[in-house]
């Protein structure tokens, strides 16, 4: 699959013994972006039909927000960020969750949300899966219905879809080194 194929590796980023996953090259290419984008309207269209399709998208920060509006835009859903603390102006709601070296957190906006709008939250990656159910657990404290989670790849070997409540869709899945 070319998109899977246009993806950076870089050993040891951030630190040593971690191989990074660079999606960066997909939005560089129109054509790419274009499939990608594509890729994800034919999977929540599909999956969900279109009387049950998402009124939300939810991107997690950051790079959630890469494709998460364009893809809100395609499907006709709102698009809604999850930031760390301090990001969002006006009332906010706070998740915590597990990350390799401690605690974070993320937010929303209060009112991002309505009791009783299907959401679908976005993101690169499926790693450990606490960030992504942290957002999870924030659509849920807003009313939201959680449909899914839609993710550009997956780590498999770390097990982060375990971690999530509702069904989890990835484009691309493992990571093995490239030469």
């Amino acid at each position: 699959m070319r998109l899977h194929r246009s993806l950076r590796q870089y050993p040891n980023f951030p630190s040593p013994g971690i191989l990074f996953e660079d999606i960066l090259p997909l939005f560089a290419d129109p054509l790419l972006h274009q499939s990608l984008i594509r890729a994800l309207e034919l999977h929540v269209t599909n999956s969900y039909g279109e009387k049950q399709t998402p009124d939300v998208i939810v991107g997690l920060e950051a790079r959630g927000f890469l494709f998460g509006p364009s893809l809100a835009l395609k499907l006709g859903a709102g698009f809604v960020p999850v930031r760390k603390p301090g990001k969002l102006p006006g009332l906010t709601e706070t998740a915590a969750f597990e990350k390799e070296y401690g605690k974070d957190f993320f937010q929303i906006q209060s009112n991002g949300i309505k009791p009783g709008q299907r959401v679908l939250i976005v993101d690169d990656i499926v790693a450990t899966g606490g960030s992504a159910a942290a957002a999870g657990s924030l659509v849920k404290k807003l009313g939201g219905i959680l449909l899914g989670y839609v993710f550009i790849l997956e780590l498999d070997f770390l097990k982060g879809r375990e971690k999530l409540d509702a069904p989890v869709h990835t484009l691309l899945s493992s990571q093995e080194e490239k030469n």
